[in-house]
């Protein structure tokens, strides 16, 4: 038995000691790349050629290739520690097909895994991408040799040396050469398809690190190309990979890495550089001939082509300067004047959305189209309202009305940012609201649904918006179109009311007549209908069918049997049968307020009274929802038979309803949605 414990201890300790060294790397040599190579990773189009060389890249065009040493390597004693002293030499070439024209470079690179899976080809070397380029979550140190000068990332030219931390905009770069013996510096072209050396040294006290880099077989110089003071230890985790990475781009290029060693805490074993494979024979007669070929055409063109070059390249251009005044011309009339701040410029909503792509739109209507953009200046994140104007009439007055409304600042109403009006159209720019319209999350079996604690929140919100409307604000605000989808919800999905687009305003107290409808279907009071006047109870009513919409999950008008359903007869139908809870969504699941949802079904139903004057005014509506009031005890008959000015209407005398004349919006989007 005892013998057996022993080796049971032995044997767990010989397991122990692997674990610890699988992550314990101290070095390693490579004098060249022979198969079977049991600790490389290649991917991409990396490939290791039958002679031993590491060939990140071929001729293929937008391709990267990385290859990897798979085992990890502990860079701190301790996951919070310092990253200790390493060391790193290799050869490596690059070869161009076409001399005269570069492709991009290569880089040796300290990454927390064993591939760069989201990397970017070209000017991005394999490394990163245009989204995590520059992020410090990326964790990666790299020493790039670069052949194209890429402005966005302050590149030196393009023939240049970097280091790398999280980014490619390198903090700290040089042409590519070494300082001889003499202290004479020497430039060393990276494309030539010649071998050269580079040493890679980290002091993990002095946080210094050093780059050197000499044609092959010459010694290492003592001072290096490039030196920088950085602590490391913010950037690489206790255990990290090694390995290099390459891109390519529409030139055709190859990139060869013939040796390679590695060394924590001292100095990379040196390479046998006799032992090295050497690179394949470059074709030069090919590149002579391309030279001579490009050369003639040269002086054809010079000769023959550059005048003809020239007129044309002048007419192109008169062209588009012509065709881009044209794109982005605004007319400003003298009225406009008092609008001046408040209107945007064309140009601007138009690089905002990206020149208003379809995949950037938000919703449609009848009205136009809804997209998002992104202000260059400020990066803040807007919704443009494209408004089709036909009719030039009383545009001043509509404008007037758009400035004043967004004059306005409520919690729950979506802000007005501006407008822009350029030829026939209209545009209006708002906050944009990352979460969408509030229809999204109600019908058809949402992949995303609300709860009743977020749905009587989203209630609140939009019944304490109208109030500020109606008797809150300076005039008084008839929506005209209230319903789901003009409900966004913000990033904490809160309710807020948009689209102000059918909205008129009127003095408090004033009754002004009109004879137009407009909004939609299915929230249109019947008063509203018949009469044509907007007023304040009109917009009670649809906050009523909202109501219905947002306990029941469904449309305000549905197809049942080939039949037209109210959806406020839909719920009153179950009220008469005594079980109006059941008209609830059944997306609420068992979590919600019983009381709270039958108090919303029968509001819902009392806003959206067939009579005008038996609805709640919304200062009323906002003491049933807030629990300041008690909603009356009514009936489905009372409510059915209209007897409710008689039954529950004790409290109502103070309804305050306004209608108010039509507006001019009514003309541009000819009659509604």
């Amino acid at each position: 038995m005892f013998v057996k414990l022993v080796n049971v201890v032995f044997y767990l300790s010989m397991i122990n000691q692997f674990l610890q060294s699988s992550s314990q790397i101290l070095n390693f040599t490579y004098n060249g790349f022979h198969r079977p190579l049991s600790a490389i990773s290649l991917q991409g189009i990396a490939t290791v050629t039958p002679t031993g060389l590491l060939k990140l890249t071929d001729t293929t065009v937008q391709q990267t290739g990385h290859a990897f040493y798979t085992l990890p390597i502990r860079f701190k004693d301790s996951p919070n520690g310092t990253v200790s002293s390493f060391s790193t030499t290799f050869v490596f070439a690059v070869h161009s097909q076409i001399p005269i024209l570069k492709g991009h470079g290569m880089a040796f690179v300290v990454a927390p895994n064993t591939s760069l899976p989201f990397s970017s080809t070209s000017q991005y070397l394999g490394l990163f991408n245009i989204t995590n380029n520059g992020n410090d979550t990326n964790h990666v140190f790299a020493v790039e040799f670069d052949t194209i000068m890429s402005p966005e990332f302050n590149d030196t030219d393009d023939n240049h040396v970097g280091i790398d931390i999280n980014s490619l905009t390198s903090v700290k770069s040089s042409t590519a050469g070494y300082w001889d013996e003499n202290d004479q510096f020497k430039n060393l072209s990276l494309i030539t398809g010649k071998p050269m050396q580079v040493w890679v040294d980290y002091d993990g006290l002095t946080r210094q690190v050093d780059v050197t880099m000499a044609p092959f077989s010459e010694n290492k110089p003592r001072n290096p190309l490039l030196s920088v003071v950085r602590d490391l230890s913010s950037v690489l985790l206790q255990d990290m990979f090694l390995g290099f990475s390459s891109a390519t781009g529409s030139t055709m290029s190859e990139h060869y890495v013939l040796g390679w060693s590695f060394q924590m805490k001292g100095n990379a074993p040196p390479l046998a550089l006799s032992k090295l494979p050497t690179l394949p024979r470059f074709d030069s007669f090919e590149a002579k001939s391309t030279n001579r070929f490009l050369f003639i055409l040269t002086e054809v063109m010079a000769k023959l082509l550059i005048p003809v070059l020239f007129i044309f390249s002048l007419i192109f251009l008169v062209r588009f300067i012509v065709k881009r005044r044209r794109k982005f011309a605004e007319e400003l009339e003298d009225w406009e004047t008092e609008f001046k701040k408040n209107r945007l410029k064309f140009k601007d909503l138009y690089r905002a959305t990206k020149g208003f792509k379809k995949k950037d739109i938000l919703g449609s209507g009848g009205f136009g189209s809804v997209y998002r953009g992104v202000m260059l200046k400020t990066n803040k994140e807007i919704a443009v309202k494209r408004v089709s104007n036909e009719s030039r009439q009383g545009l001043k007055e509509f404008v007037s009305e758009i400035i004043s409304i967004g004059r306005m600042s409520h919690r729950n109403i979506v802000p007005l940012l501006g407008y822009c009006r350029r030829r026939d159209e209209l545009l209006l720019v708002y906050d944009y609201m990352p979460n969408g319209s509030l229809d999204k999350y109600l019908y058809n079996s949402p992949e995303l649904t609300l709860d009743w604690k977020q749905r009587i929140r989203v209630i609140k919100g939009v019944a304490s918006a109208l109030f500020f409307l109606h008797e809150d604000w300076e005039q008084v605000v008839i929506h005209r179109d209230i319903k789901a989808s003009n409900v966004l919800l913000d990033a904490e999905l809160n309710g807020r009311l948009g689209d102000f687009g059918l909205a008129r305003l009127c003095g408090h107290g004033s009754d002004p007549q009109t004879t137009h409808v407009a909004g939609t279907w299915g929230y249109l009071a019947p008063d509203h209908i018949r009469t044509g006047k907007a007023t304040t109870a009109t917009d009670v009513f649809a906050f009523g069918v909202l109501l219905l919409e947002v306990a029941c999950g469904r449309r305000p008008i549905e197809i049942q049997n080939t039949e037209r359903v109210l959806l406020v007869d839909w719920v009153y139908g179950f009220w008469t049968e005594g079980n109006i809870l059941d008209a609830k969504d059944p997306n609420l699941g068992t979590e919600y307020d019983q009381r709270e949802v039958e108090m919303v079904l029968k509001l819902g139903l009392l806003c959206s009274h067939s009579e005008p004057h038996a609805r709640p005014t919304m200062r009323q509506v906002l003491h049933y929802l807030s629990g300041d009031a008690v909603l009356p005890d009514f009936s489905p008959l009372d409510l059915r038979a209209g007897g409710m000015m008689l039954g529950i209407h004790n409290g109502f005398s103070e309804l305050g309803t306004f209608t108010c004349g039509s507006s001019i919006v009514d003309s541009i989007l000819s009659g509604g949605r």
